[in-house]
């Protein structure tokens, strides 16, 4: 690699720790590409070198704490020996994204507002910035013993993800990630298991 490249991704790095900490601080919304430049130590067009828009360093933010989470938890399905074991293993991947309470509000904050951008939504909506149906299918079907899709099991299991962390969020305090967890955990069973 060229000194010019590897000062170049430096400059990435950086920019994204910087944006990281502001999103965590302050919002999505809040956090101008200013704000992230200045933190970081670096001109406006260092930033316009690398992202077209905040919403696409978002993405790439996305998608290096994914590609970390889903490491982890690759490694492990492989020992999976039944569906209920596969989902107990996704659903402690999951667990770990949203005890990162902050990460999870951005990435709500972040999801909310992509939805007033048709790029920027279509992209979110590609599995490698969030734990997609697809994926979650990809996961389960090796254990699926039944003639139910596992593409609705992954559906099921990502609405009520994404819907615990929206009520995670608002800290309704009703219920637990144990609780959906046990329940996702249940219904996939039921549904993806031979009785």
């Amino acid at each position: 690699m060229s000194r010019q490249q590897e000062k170049s991704r430096q400059t990435m790095k950086e920019l994204m720790e910087a944006a990281t900490s502001l999103f965590a601080s302050k919002g999505f919304t809040a956090t101008s590409v200013a704000e992230i430049t200045s933190r970081a130590g670096y001109a406006k067009g260092s930033f316009y070198r690398h992202w077209e828009s905040k919403g696409q360093l978002f993405l790439q933010i996305v998608e290096h704490k994914m590609r970390q989470y889903r490491d982890a938890r690759d490694r492990r399905i492989a020992d999976a020996g039944n569906l209920e074991e596969a989902m107990r293993i996704i659903w402690d991947f999951l667990e770990t994204m949203v005890s990162d309470s902050e990460w999870a509000r951005v990435f709500l904050e972040f999801t909310v507002h992509s939805m007033r951008d048709e790029e920027l939504c279509a992209e979110l909506r590609r599995s490698q910035y969030r734990l997609s149906e697809d994926i979650f299918a990809e996961l389960v079907r090796p254990f699926v013993t039944t003639d139910y899709p596992a593409e609705k099991i992954g559906a099921l299991n990502t609405a009520l993800f994404e819907g615990f962390m929206v009520h995670n969020a608002l800290e309704a305090g009703v219920l637990e990630l144990e609780d959906v967890r046990e329940a996702a955990v249940a219904l996939a069973v039921a549904k993806g298991t031979k009785q």
